[in-house]
Formats: C-alpha cells, structure tokens, sequence
C-alpha cells in the first residue's frame, strides 16, 4: 500500500472536517460507503471496522477523530501507516492556524481590530454565563411539578453542593468526585 494515498486521503478528510475530531466521522462513514472513495476501492475502512474504532478510541484518550484515524492507518500501514494518517489529519489545521496567525498579526496594531477583539471578550464572557444558568436550570429545576416545592430538585442540588465543598476543601482528583457523584446518584436514585 502506497502510504502516500494514506496521507493524501485523510488530508482531505482533514481539510473539510471543521469542529474537532467528532467532525471527522461522518467523512469515515462515508468514505467507507462510497463505492468511488480510494478508501472504499483499496478496502481500508467497512462501515463496521468505523464502528469498531469509534468504539476503542472513545476509550482511548485523545481526540476521537485522531485515534481513529490513527487505528485506520495502523491497520493498513502498521506504525508509519498510524503517523502518516494522523499527519494527514492535522496539516491542514496547522497550516490554516499558521495563515490566520500570520493575518492576526498584521491587524494588531489596527485600533479597529483591536476593539473588535475586546468588545468580543464580554460578549464570549456573557455567552458562557448563560449557558452556565442553562446548565444550572437544567439540572436543579423540575417543570413538570405542581407545587414550588416540587419544582427544585432538592437531592440533585445537595449532592452538586456536597461534592462542591468536598472539591474545594479537599482539592483530589476529579475522578475520585465523578465516581463519589455516580455513587450518590446510583444510592439516591437520582
């Protein structure tokens, strides 16, 4: 197998996959269904061996899209194969970063770019808050109850507390407080 095609076939994927390594798989999916796709034709990818790695790389840390992408040429081209797909991947975002990089840099002496960019910082600042308060709502209030009483949900709310104070007072590591939460949770039925 010709590592080259390897490298050019997931640097296309890695050109129109914009939005992180989930954006990767429907590229995957489809190259592996399309019957004109090179990786189609050579037999690198079934939709199934797809499926297979998105399963081995959510349980792989890393980016998603990277670990499959790595399996994927691994499997068809060992070691370089794994590097080669994966450097495929990649270049076209270290290439698109290195241009607007280049182009940030000549507007930071623009007085107008430089207001545009820090009147974005409130309105990012703002953008995160509320979705916060969504997240809170989400997960602390009940719509469906009848009473005011029924409308908060109390045990949710006094394990988020409890488990806050535990990470402020005691400082561990996040995964001890995610299993003490899904304890809680499995106890409470919540």
């Amino acid at each position: 197998m010709n590592l080259f095609l390897l490298y050019l076939e997931f640097f296309k994927i890695g050109i129109f996959a914009v939005g992180g390594g989930l954006a990767t798989l429907p590229f995957l999916f489809l190259m592996a269904h399309d019957r004109y796709s090179f990786i189609r034709q050579s037999g690198w990818l079934s939709t199934e061996q797809v499926g297979n790695f998105l399963a081995i790389a959510q349980c792989s840390p890393g980016a998603i899209g990277v670990n499959v992408t790595a399996q994927t040429g691994f499997q068809y081209g060992g070691i370089a194969g794994g590097i080669l797909a994966v450097l495929g991947l990649i270049s076209p975002a270290f290439i698109v970063i290195a241009i607007v990089t280049r182009a940030l840099q000549s507007l930071k002496e623009n007085k107008i770019a430089t207001s545009v960019f820090s009147g974005l910082r409130p309105a990012a600042t703002g953008l995160l808050c509320a979705a916060g308060w969504g997240v809170w709502r989400l997960v602390l209030f009940n719509g469906d109850g009848a009473a005011w009483r029924e409308c908060i949900r109390w045990r949710d709310g006094l394990v988020c507390a409890a488990i806050y104070l535990l990470i402020v007072k005691f400082r561990g590591h996040p995964v001890i407080y995610v299993a003490v939460g899904a304890a809680a949770g499995m106890l409470l039925r919540l």
